[in-house]
């Protein structure tokens, strides 16, 4: 039994469980290969925390870092969506799958053609930079309120349209034998690497499906961050899965403003404030606030900025008509009492 103790908050960086790249045994049952809802199911159990959300799913089959939000970081969960993720792929030639991956059942067997170093650099190539990808049928993509996995495997037809993502690197890892490749890809949020191995196979003349998939980053974490579902049962078990939390607001990728108390306070009871001096891109800009101490107190919304002013809008923004140029109005968009 876990020994639960007062509700706890923060980010839990997981080393999700998935099929590994090295594998002897074929048969993927034989892996413990849970949805990151299971994951997500199994730490509330644990810490007895019902309030958990993660910012991005990993498929079953997939491995690496998933980032969970407990407590009252669950607030910031969609700060933490959108980011580039980092993912080693191994991509298996010469066989398709209905899923685009290992899980999925065969359905086609071509041949694979001799293939070079430059032969597979040629085809990287063109997936590189802004592209248009389909996204597999079996995927979490809801329409009507209902993921396409579910009306694919009742017989559906499902059609997906091609959307854009970027992919930031790819590069090749390693050849394995004649029909593995092994690839480090960095992508914007959105991106599959299913469609990805699907198409990179046709690119090079036979087809082909992603036999193993691990994340090493999401954002700003890595797997130097993630713990694996083993220790995070010990740690709770044992009354301390407080120490592997990460503080709320922890690498959010969005500017930093210190605040001084005054302003923290009129800014916790959803007062405006004027700031000066700080570098604004546009109005509706989004910054993580900080006390004088250096703990997190949630997240800011410039409102107006006397270099952008829309005089149309100053009374709803809060606004002064002596606004300067270096002056700016800013509410608390989300706000957490200070952590001691």
């Amino acid at each position: 039994m876990s020994q639960r103790t007062a509700p706890t908050t923060g980010l839990l960086i997981v080393d999700k469980p998935g099929l590994p790249m090295d594998r002897d045994e074929p048969d993927a049952a034989a892996y413990d290969l849970p949805t990151s809802h299971d994951v997500v199911q199994r730490v509330r159990r644990w810490s007895g925390q019902r309030r958990i959300g993660h910012t991005g799913t990993l498929d079953p089959m997939a491995s690496g870092v998933l980032v969970l939000c407990l407590g009252q970081a669950t607030r910031l969960v969609e700060y933490y969506q959108g980011h580039d993720k980092v993912y080693l792929a191994e991509v298996t030639l010469g066989r398709a799958t209905d899923t685009y991956d290992a899980l999925g059942q065969v359905t086609d067997e071509q041949p694979v053609p001799p293939l070079t170093p430059a032969d597979i650099e040629a085809a990287l190539a063109r997936f590189r930079g802004e592209i248009w990808q389909t996204p597999p049928i079996y995927s979490a993509i809801k329409r009507g309120g209902e993921s396409l996995h579910r009306k694919a495997r009742r017989g559906e037809d499902v059609t997906i349209e091609p959307r854009p993502i970027t992919i930031h690197e790819l590069s090749l890892v390693d050849l394995i034998g004649s029909d593995r490749l092994r690839l480090r890809v960095r992508s914007s949020a959105g991106a599959y690497m299913r469609s990805l191995a699907h198409d990179l196979g046709v690119a090079l003349g036979t087809v082909a499906h992603l036999s193993a998939l691990r994340r090493e980053a999401a954002g700003g974490f890595t797997l130097a961050d993630a713990i694996e579902l083993d220790a995070i049962q010990a740690a709770a078990e044992e009354g301390r899965l407080a120490d592997l939390l990460l503080p709320p607001g922890d690498r959010l990728q969005m500017p930093r403003l210190t605040l001084d108390e005054e302003r923290s306070r009129r800014l916790g009871y959803g007062q405006r404030v004027v700031l000066n001096g700080i570098d604004v891109v546009d109005n509706n800009t989004l910054f993580q606030a900080y006390d004088e101490e250096g703990r997190f107190l949630g997240i800011l919304h410039c409102l107006q900025t006397g270099a952008h002013r829309d005089e149309t809008n100053i009374d709803e923004a809060g606004s002064e008509p002596g606004l300067s140029v270096d002056e700016s109005v800013w509410k608390a968009e989300k706000w957490f009492a200070p952590q001691a």
